[in-house]
């Protein structure tokens, strides 16, 4: 008679032995006969391996506050959801590719979601950053929201009521050039919510670019400028009149409504003439088509306390308004302001605005 046992070996792995009935010694394990035993994979491995992707790459995180678990992004496109850590009494400074960097609060090294995503091996090591409240509070960030509408390729520009929502795109191509070669850091809309709440150091010199309307001169002349000099945008689509695909791994769609562009019964927009959860309804529309919520921009930058309820109702942090200003520490969520850019605006105009 052969009696079986399973005895539990060191980590967790199960050894199989076997005694007769006249003999109470123990056979030799399964496990060494004639089995390879290798030895754990780290996270890292495991992460690639589940991934089976000779893109992955595998992101792990060092610092203070740091996630334990390796991140996985995709060499093909930018960094996706970063982790800001939060700590009581401190402020998240970033993430760096070194140690050296990271502690020097480098901008032009710092990594974000407008990085493309480089990986040596399939692997890339990010350093932590923090700072004081005081420090943060020290560096006055002011950050604008740049607003383009429709462009054109006439020097002399359009005619119509609409002239100045276009911008040349010889004056479009000189700003990019100048925000590309300035050493602008570009924060994404999460890191724009942490900076406003004081959780998140953000660069005195940001910009953030935005385009109002998708119109098909954004993308048959600012997307390739946009590609050109490899700058994160975001283009706010009003999603009932097209819903393409984002044109470039630099460009983030963004809600502009489902169908709110346009008038309501007193002849401002729908967005204050609405119910809160009429406007919740359409941005759930809108938020659904695109796969995100997260920031929406007012048509017409008309807003009122129950539009306000009804962006956060549907789950919609933030929302941007056509009202001039500068986001800095504590600026109403639900009202970012902007800097409109105008027909005949020069480089030289906009650098007076952000620099």
């Amino acid at each position: 008679m052969i009696i079986c046992a399973v005895v539990l070996l060191g980590g967790g792995a199960a050894g199989v032995f076997a005694w007769t009935a006249a003999a109470r010694e123990p056979a030799v394990p399964r496990a060494e006969a004639g089995a390879i035993e290798h030895p754990p994979l780290s996270p890292v491995q495991r992460l690639l391996r589940d991934a089976d992707d000779p893109l992955a790459c595998a992101v792990s995180f060092t610092g203070d506050g740091a996630p334990a678990e390796p991140m996985l992004q995709h060499q093909d496109a930018l960094y996706q959801d970063l982790p800001i850590p939060s700590q009581d009494g401190r402020v998240f400074g970033g993430w760096y590719p070194t140690a050296e960097s990271a502690a020097a609060f480098d901008q032009t090294a710092r990594v974000n979601g407008a990085d493309a995503v480089v990986c040596q091996d399939q692997q890339v090591q990010l350093y932590g950053a923090w700072m004081t409240p005081e420090q943060n509070v020290a560096e006055n960030a002011q950050i604008p929201i740049l607003m383009y509408h429709q462009f054109t390729a006439k020097p002399e520009g359009e005619s119509g009521w609409l002239r100045g929502n276009y911008a040349y795109i010889g004056d479009f191509d000189a700003q990019m050039s100048h925000i590309a070669s300035s050493g602008f850091y570009m924060p994404t809309w999460d890191e724009l919510s942490a900076f406003i709440d004081g959780r998140l150091y953000l660069p005195a010199h940001s910009v953030i670019i935005t385009d109002d309307d998708a119109d098909q001169s954004w993308f048959d002349l600012a997307v390739p400028v946009i590609d050109k000099y490899k700058l994160l945008s975001t283009s706010f689509m009003i999603t009932a009149y097209r819903q393409d695909p984002p044109p470039s791994i630099y460009v983030q769609r963004r809600s502009h409504t489902h169908d709110m562009h346009q008038a309501g019964d007193n002849g401002k927009g729908r967005m204050v003439n609405w119910t809160a959860d009429q406007i919740a309804a359409d941005l759930n529309t809108s938020g659904d088509i695109l796969g995100v919520r997260q920031v929406m921009a007012y048509p017409y930058g008309h807003y009122n306390d129950t539009a306000k309820q009804g962006v956060a109702q549907a789950g919609y942090e933030m929302a941007r308004t056509i009202e001039p200003g500068l986001v800095t520490i504590g600026t109403d969520k639900l009202a970012l302001p902007v800097v409109r850019i105008d027909y005949g605006m020069t480089v030289d105009a906009l650098i007076k605005r952000i620099g």
